[in-house]
């Protein structure tokens, strides 16, 4: 007497597969302190994949190249905390001047107000408008991606294996996989993808960080570098990154200058993030990411819960990879057609034709 293989109802599958998803996830979140530098690793390895290829190209050896961008990586990270560090210095020799300044301001404010018959207590506002905690938000800010620089030798280490395995990987899927051409063309799209992405993505955020740089030097306002590099750095993260990048400066101009001032700041983080974000961005990266704009939001809040500042920063590309991984599999096809955004418009213009050509009777 054999055993019959016990079928399941779709709603087990679906409680089952969501059991899963829920146990993987948290293994994920648990293990963030080894992930969240694997990744950043990963990324890391694909923005510079084509500078080893390139050096193979040339038939020159591949350790040259992995050996200056691991020195590019390192003066990077060392200089971000050199510049935090400063910044930091600079703000705490300045502080007793930036408050007496706030308080100056606080005392015109409370007269104002009361002239017009609205009661404000500055020893309120000064205690919750504390210029200390200006700099405390920019540290906090950047803080999380410093603490990057104590998992630096790691994340090299691991950027160095990748690279180094660029030249074999072919070779391994063509010996991993049945139909290797297949498999290639896979990783091959995906790599171009992502690679395109973050690329074109670096260069508008050194665009966007110079601009912002240079303005706030022009207005004369105090760590112009620092609210530069802010700027660089969070102009990664959809949406959101370019207002949480403004805030600090904003504060800054309040702080050393007037109410004034910091409006012009204002204006020239509007002009330089809605000129880069909404006119140059979109004829750079083409017709889109593939994504639609409620998913980028919403991943931007799920890798920011699930990996932390750095799912942030990642949260557009771990996405794509997701979707390019769904569209490989016919069963999640569909959650691939749901991530989509223009591209939607692509997919039913090709089935339209694809329907015209098939009606168009054969001669």
């Amino acid at each position: 007497m054999t055993d019959q293989p016990t079928m399941l109802s779709p709603v087990s599958k679906i409680i089952l597969v969501a059991a899963a998803i829920i146990i993987i996830l948290a293994g994920i979140k648990a293990a963030s302190v080894i992930v969240v530098p694997f990744l950043l690793a990963l990324f890391i390895s694909i923005i510079f994949q084509p500078v080893i290829l390139w050096f193979q190209h040339k038939g020159l050896p591949p350790y040259v190249a992995i050996f200056a961008i691991l020195l590019v990586i390192l003066i990077a990270g060392f200089g971000l905390a050199g510049l935090i560090m400063q910044s930091v210095n600079d703000f705490t020799v300045k502080l007793p001047e930036y408050r007496e300044k706030l308080t100056a301001q606080f005392s015109e404010l409370t007269h104002i107000a009361g002239m017009l018959n609205i009661n404000l207590d500055s020893s309120l506002l000064e205690q919750h408008l504390d210029p200390s905690r200006l700099m405390s938000m920019a540290v906090n800010i950047l803080s999380s991606l410093g603490n990057m620089l104590t998992n630096i030798v790691l994340i090299l280490l691991i950027v160095a294996f990748m690279l180094g395995e660029t030249a074999l990987m072919p070779r391994k899927i063509g010996l991993a996989f049945p139909h290797p051409e297949k498999q290639m063309q896979r990783m091959s799209t995906m790599l171009l993808s992502i690679n395109k992405y973050l690329a074109l993505k670096t260069m508008l955020s050194l665009v966007t960080g110079l601009l912002v740089g240079i303005g706030l030097w022009l207005l004369g306002v105090d760590h112009f570098i620092l609210w530069a590099v802010v700027a660089f750095l969070f102009n990664y993260i959809p949406n959101i990154g370019s207002i949480l990048a403004a805030i600090p400066a904003v504060i800054m101009a309040l702080v050393q200058f007037s109410p004034i001032m910091a409006g012009a700041v204002v204006v020239l983080y509007l002009v330089i993030n809605v000129s880069i974000g909404n006119v140059i961005e979109p004829r750079v990266m083409g017709r889109g990411l593939g994504l639609s704009t409620l998913i980028v939001f919403l991943s931007l809040l799920f890798w920011g819960w699930l990996l932390g500042p750095v799912g942030m920063l990642l949260s557009v590309p771990l996405t794509m990879m997701v979707k390019i991984g769904f569209e490989e599999n016919p069963g999640t096809r569909w959650l691939a057609i749901l991530l989509s955004g223009d591209e939607i418009n692509r997919m039913e213009e090709g089935t339209s034709l694809q329907e015209t050509q098939a009606d168009v009777p054969k001669s």
